[in-house]
């Protein structure tokens, strides 16, 4: 009983306390004017949260935007949506399921006989917490989607980055990188799963995946950028119950969608960030990043172990 009393008296503090809370932690917004017509730009898992609101200001700035979804008929919504809200009709929905190599290489092969400019990816899809599973090519579902889905859309889309120079990268993360570890003898967790750690080990895996693309691409006028939109109110933790009691408990401290999609807009948009190539962003901000995330040797490995696995040629 009075554990009770002293968790709701905990709580009615919380919720006093909350508007000072929420002033403190002001969320940096994406200050740059810079305007998109004629440019195209790619957003994955664009029909709900972050990815719709960054697809919305893309379009709202007058680029043409792909919505690459796995759930088409959600896109249709979304872009209805987008632009009803923007005004830009050039609002596109395809299909893209990043759990599925082959329909990756669809999208891919589509996109490339449809457009003749790339000028924009956003690798924001992911997924959180899901009890173990495995894509439609036999990989662990969280490093399957987050990464390696990710790693093979870049990978058939960088030649047309390349011809639409300058043109950039940006791939989603998380600050629970800092958790993740690559065991390249348990990349799959076959041998033991947990499947918080496990999503950690695949944001750790963007991170890698930015750097070492960045080095690749010196020189090319294609520039990449890694993530962290903090904590956001989202379907990410759909899998999850507990998750999604915490969030349910803090939604006031948490970011909206909108203000979760602000650096991934800063690093798509801000003119003058070349010079920050394969750097890591939170708050509008270069950030920290783990000691692991700063292993070129990783770095290099897991980029030849991903090339192996989705049958590319190793560089």
């Amino acid at each position: 009983m009075f554990g009770l009393l002293v968790l709701l008296f905990f709580l009615f503090l919380l919720f006093v306390a909350a508007p000072q809370i929420r002033k403190m932690l002001a969320f940096e917004m994406c200050t740059s004017t810079v305007q998109l017509p004629g440019k195209v730009a790619i957003v994955t898992g664009a029909d709900v949260g972050i990815g719709k609101e960054t697809a919305k200001e893309l379009a709202r700035r007058g680029a043409r935007v792909y919505l690459a979804c796995r759930n088409v008929q959600k896109g249709e919504l979304a872009a209805r949506e987008i632009q009803a809200v923007t005004g830009n009709q050039q609002v596109l929905v395809r299909k893209l399921d990043l759990a599925d190599t082959k329909c990756i290489r669809a999208f891919a092969k589509d996109f490339l006989a449809e457009e003749e400019h790339l000028h924009i990816l956003i690798n924001n899809a992911g997924v959180m917490m899901c009890p173990y599973s495995k894509t439609a090519d036999g990989f662990e579902m969280h490093i399957g989607v987050n990464h390696l889905g990710h790693f093979l859309l870049t990978h058939l889309l960088l030649e047309k980055l390349k011809d639409s120079a300058p043109s950039r990268v940006i791939n989603l993360s998380s600050l629970g990188h800092h958790l993740g570890r690559i065991h390249f003898h348990n990349l799959q967790g076959e041998k033991f799963y947990h499947s918080g750690l496990a999503y950690c080990h695949s944001k750790l895996a963007n991170i890698l995946f930015t750097r070492e693309l960045a080095k690749r691409l010196q020189g090319s006028g294609v520039t990449t950028y890694s993530v962290h939109p903090g904590t956001v109110s989202s379907e990410l933790f759909r899998h999850s119950s507990v998750m999604k009691c915490m969030c349910w408990l803090f939604s006031y401290f948490l970011k909206t969608p909108q203000q979760g999609a602000q650096t991934s807009l800063y690093c798509a948009l801000t003119e003058g960030l070349e010079v920050l190539n394969g750097s890591h962003f939170s708050e509008c901000k270069v950030t920290w990043v783990s000691a692991q995330a700063r292993n070129e040797t990783i770095a290099r490995r897991l980029w030849d172990v991903s090339c192996d696995l989705l049958g590319l040629p190793v560089d």
